[in-house]
């Protein structure tokens, strides 16, 4: 259900706001949660020209030739319609169409959020179901779907049917199927852990109006017999021959039973559905049911009995509920924007009971999966994983666009209704991971690349919860062998206690056992003897201190490389690194220069490389040349056309009189005397300069034919403030800092990394051992 809910004397219900937040939340700046933004550059008449008159008359005649060319020149393929008329708004019943514009905004800032679906919402102000049909039916040239919002039962009924029979795009009502899809995915997986077969598996649901009838009519599709579908209203059991208070769509699912109650109906009843009213089912109803009752009561805002009261009458019980402050939500954005989404790429001309079922499984299985700690953060820090508590992904569960809209636009080709198939399935995924995270866009080739050529990673940190995860995450992604170095026992025990299996293919090293002990510790004596160390002193280093065992093991080929950097500071870890491994020679064949260099994953200029992040506080000009040719190789790998601009206050010597700029042309006129070195660069230049072809356009003799990607930075102070602040002000993804220049691959993460962060790092190391 939607995670907004109010009581019936109208104060919040959510545990994490409250009233006047909300209200704030609404007036502040911009009034409302919508604006419309241009795609394409409107700031000369040259542009006017190209966009409106006289230019736009091309693709008008074009589509008039071909309607199907609509989806090309216009954003209808991109475009949904969330449309009201308020009669049925959220738990508060009919407010009116004004009313409820507030949920349209926000249902279609969840298609944008959730799915990058471009919505407006269109507050329909009649209530007669001839004139609200008459009205949407026009609609369809605008748009590439139609979410059908908050209309009473049993007009949403005719209006949905009547629509899809006469529009050539998807009309979905989410009121009915959202919630259907989700709760059909949770049963799916109850089912599962219970023992229980769906066919064979007695359900009763209370309540009648649209969202009952969506979910009995999906369980049907799905395989659940009719006969164990028990439905109730507020006079009781919808039995056949009942006549008082039925429609027709009451009597579809009418059944042949002698139970006449709720509390007679649930009696060795499997699982219940509840969206009716709070209080609506008693413990003793509990009590009486089947072993391992299964209970999903999603009642708003309060459900029919809570998951603390249906456990203290029966512990053996699943429960999930509307409500985001407990376990297994069954929250509609699970569902459509990700539906919308794989219905609009395939430009489907419906959402047919193919698509639901799909999209149902897709949910249910990503649940199996392991969680990423990402999202187990956002679920209030919560260890998630399958199980009794956990049968429903987590809404912000990244995965979610990549599983269920490919498995959407997948049941769409094979029922006939795509009329733009997609072959590739599996390139669809992908494509649809990197639309919201772009970081997978970054990452995709060098991941493929490691996927088809495996590398041996060692995990120095191996006892660390949150390196496990990545390290299995890393075997399971087939990119290679993870390397845990840690103590057998805890490493299993850690494991255990996550409840995923340990995968195949992960070794253990524990430092202090290992055979490879004294080679090692030979190797660093024979590297160190001249600089104070004894060999106890090595082998202590060997055995203590997981980073040097780990870079004794890339340093010696017994893995490609290392990963670590979570328990402790970064310079501290490049220290004990650094006793094994060397920096590589310097690509003019002098000194080596490490450095850090930080990914930005920006959504309006794309990949920007930011260095140095890490090690150099005040770089000379023969450093940040190198640092610079670096920098530019780095790009290249991740499929990025060098434009390396070095940074600084000034521009081209405005002003003149200053040791930076002067240290930046240094490096500049370095470059400048070298050949063949194959990228673009330029400097000293302002940030803005590098980034604004206007800008850059004041300086006709810059050599940059486009916005800068790689940005070298005067000193450590301004690199680590861009780096920092860009994330936190943009939401731009960062990886990094990766640590450039050894002459073996090693990356040192954060301490404040995530799974996803150390697995990206991991990957990232991999393929840097394919380079070397």
């Amino acid at each position: 259900m939607d995670d907004v809910r109010r009581t019936g004397n109208g104060d919040s219900r959510t545990a994490r706001i409250t009233r006047e937040e909300a209200l704030a939340m609404h007036a502040e700046g911009k009034p409302g949660k919508l604006e419309i933004r241009l795609t394409k550059p409107l700031a000369t008449a040259r542009d006017l020209s190209l966009a409106y008159s006289p230019g736009v008359a091309e693709p008008c005649l074009e589509i008039h030739r071909d309607p199907a060319l609509a989806y090309d020149y216009t954003a209808k393929g991109n475009m949904v319609a969330v449309i009201s008329n308020g009669t049925a708004v959220l738990g508060l019943g009919d407010l009116g169409a004004i009313a409820s514009k507030p949920v349209m905004e926000g249902k279609a800032a969840l298609f944008k959020r959730f799915a990058d679906v471009d919505s407006i919402d269109l507050c329909v102000d009649t209530s007669d179901v001839d004139e609200f049909i008459n009205c949407v039916r026009y609609l369809a040239p605008s748009f590439g779907g139609i979410n059908l919002e908050d209309i009473k039962a049993p007009e949403c009924f005719v209006i949905e049917q009547r629509l899809r029979e006469i529009m050539n795009i998807p009309v979905f009502h989410d009121d009915q199927h959202g919630t259907a899809i989700v709760a059909a995915a949770g049963l799916i997986n109850a089912c599962h852990l219970t023992g229980r077969e769906l066919k064979d598996t007695k359900l009763v649901l209370n309540g009648a109006g649209s969202a009952a009838i969506a979910c009995a009519e999906l369980l049907r599709a799905m395989g659940m017999r009719p006969q164990n579908i028990t439905m109730c209203d507020t006079k009781g059991v919808l039995y056949r021959g009942r006549t008082e208070g039925m429609n027709q769509w009451k009597s579809a699912h009418a059944v042949d039973t002698s139970a006449r109650t709720l509390a007679e109906a649930l009696a060795g009843a499997d699982a219940f559905f509840g969206l009716s009213k709070k209080g609506a089912v008693t413990p003793e109803m509990v009590k009486a049911m089947a072993e391992k009752p299964i209970i999903f009561a999603m009642a708003n805002p309060d459900p029919e009995i809570t998951p603390d009261e249906a456990k203290a009458a029966r512990p053996d019980c699943i429960v999930a509920t509307g409500r985001s402050d407990y376990p297994n939500q069954v929250n509609n954005v699970l569902g459509f924007p990700f539906i919308f989404r794989g219905a609009l790429d395939v430009r489907a001309t419906t959402i047919n009971e193919h698509m639901k079922i799909a999209a149902a499984q897709a949910l249910a299985m990503l649940a199996r999966e392991d969680v990423p700690e990402e999202v187990a953060g956002a679920g209030g820090g919560a260890g998630l994983r399958y199980g009794p508590d956990y049968i429903i992904p987590h809404a912000f569960d990244p995965r979610l666009i990549s599983r269920v809209s490919p498995a959407v636009a997948k049941a769409a080709t094979e029922s006939g209704v795509a009329r733009k198939p997609i072959t590739d399935m599996q390139q669809y995924a992908r494509m649809l991971a990197q639309k919201l995270d772009a970081a997978g866009g970054a990452l995709e080739a060098i991941t493929e690349r490691v996927r088809q050529n495996p590398r041996r990673v060692v995990f120095a940190e191996g006892e660390e919860e949150k390196t496990i995860r990545a390290a299995i995450a890393f075997r399971n992604a087939g990119y290679g062998t993870p390397v845990l170095v840690g103590r057998e026992n805890r490493i299993h025990a850690t494991v255990a206690s996550l409840g995923v299996p340990m995968p195949d293919g992960i070794e253990i090293h524990n430092a202090a056992l290992s055979d490879s002990n004294r080679r090692y510790a030979e190797y660093l004596y024979a590297r160190k003897q001249r600089e104070g160390f004894l060999f106890r002193d090595a082998q202590r280093a060997v055995n203590l201190d997981r980073n040097v065992f780990a870079a004794c093991m890339v340093a010696l080929g017994d893995a490609d490389a290392m990963v670590t950097g979570t328990t402790r500071s970064y310079s501290a870890s490049l220290k004990q690194i650094a006793l094994a491994i060397d920096p590589a020679p310097a690509s003019d064949g002098g000194k080596g220069v490490i450095f850090g260099l930080t990914l930005l994953l920006t959504r309006r200029v794309g990949t920007v490389l930011v260095a140095d992040t890490a090690i150099h506080e005040r770089p000379d000009a023969e450093t940040l040349a190198e640092i610079a040719v670096q920098s530019a190789a780095q790009a290249r790998r991740l499929g990025l056309e060098p434009r390396v601009a070095f940074l600084s206050f000034s521009n081209f010597g405005d002003p003149r009189y200053s040791v930076i700029p002067e240290t930046v042309r240094d490096a500049v006129r370095l470059l400048d005397a070298r050949s063949e070195l194959g990228f673009e660069y330029e400097g000293e230049m302002a940030a803005d300069v590098a980034l604004d072809p206007t800008l850059r356009a004041l300086y006709p003799f810059c050599r940059l034919t486009g916005p800068a990607n790689v940005l070298v930075m005067p000193g450590l102070h301004a690199a680590h403030i861009l780096s920092r602040a860009v994330p936190r002000l943009t939401s731009a993804p960062a990886i990094g800092p990766l640590l450039m220049g050894m002459s073996k691959p090693a990356q040192i993460l954060s301490i404040a990394a995530g799974v996803n962060n150390i697995l990206d790092m991991a990957c990232l190391a991999a393929h840097d051992a394919l380079t070397k």
